[in-house]
């Protein structure tokens, strides 16, 4: 039997193996291709590597002073310390600092494992799609990460913003939601509630 410890350590080795296998792409892109704007509106690809690198070092006080200089918008404080992060660090020492993180075990305070293995799927999303780059989400993890975003909220509302629409996956038995239906595998609707991709886009038409 699978026990809470055994599936803690199942979640953070996917959160090492998304780490390890971002570091190799990024390793292959020119330095211009780090200017180049991701998926998520406002965020270079160098900047979304600042965040999953900041993502590690959240401390109490750190995160007060932020949200202060950001007049508690989270967002806007989640976005502006990626942002100066990104501004005055390399992209070698950038790099560097995300493969230093592979084997973290930080949580933010608030979050959890599975919080951290979702980001990166997403974001290793963010960096890849707009490059032209081919990153395959293991369904598993893919799946945890889905389920994770519809039930937790903020700062998604997966559900608030798709209600009427019913979600089920085409490679598992994960579906919620009731209305017009929506399918794809776990990976492309976890794209979905996070939203990168418009639900119409995944309507089942048949």
């Amino acid at each position: 039997m699978t026990g809470p410890d055994t599936m803690t350590d199942t979640i953070w080795q996917a959160v090492a193996d998304e780490r390890a296998t971002l570091v190799d792409l990024l390793r292959d892109l020119p330095e211009s291709a780090w200017d180049t704007a991701s998926l998520c509106e406002g965020w270079r690809i160098r900047d979304v590597v600042a965040h999953l690198v900041l993502a590690t070092r959240v401390t109490i006080t750190a995160l007060l002073v932020n949200l202060i200089r950001a007049r508690g918008n989270t967002d806007r404080l989640i976005h502006d310390t990626a942002v100066r992060h990104a501004d005055r660090t390399s992209t070698a020492a950038l790099l560097a600092e995300l493969r230093a993180t592979i084997d973290s075990r930080v949580i933010p305070i608030g979050t959890t494992p599975i919080d951290r293995l979702m980001d990166l799927l997403v974001h290793g999303q963010d960096i890849a799609v707009p490059l032209g780059l081919v990153r395959v989400m293991p369904t598993a993890a893919a799946q945890l990460s889905l389920d994770r975003v519809w039930t937790m909220g903020a700062p998604f509302h997966a559900q608030r913003r798709l209600a009427g629409y019913s979600l089920r996956t085409t490679d598992s038995s994960w579906s919620v939601g009731n209305g017009t239906p929506i399918t794809g595998t776990a990976a492309e609707l976890l794209m979905v509630v996070t939203g990168r991709t418009s639900p119409d886009e995944r309507v089942d038409r048949q």
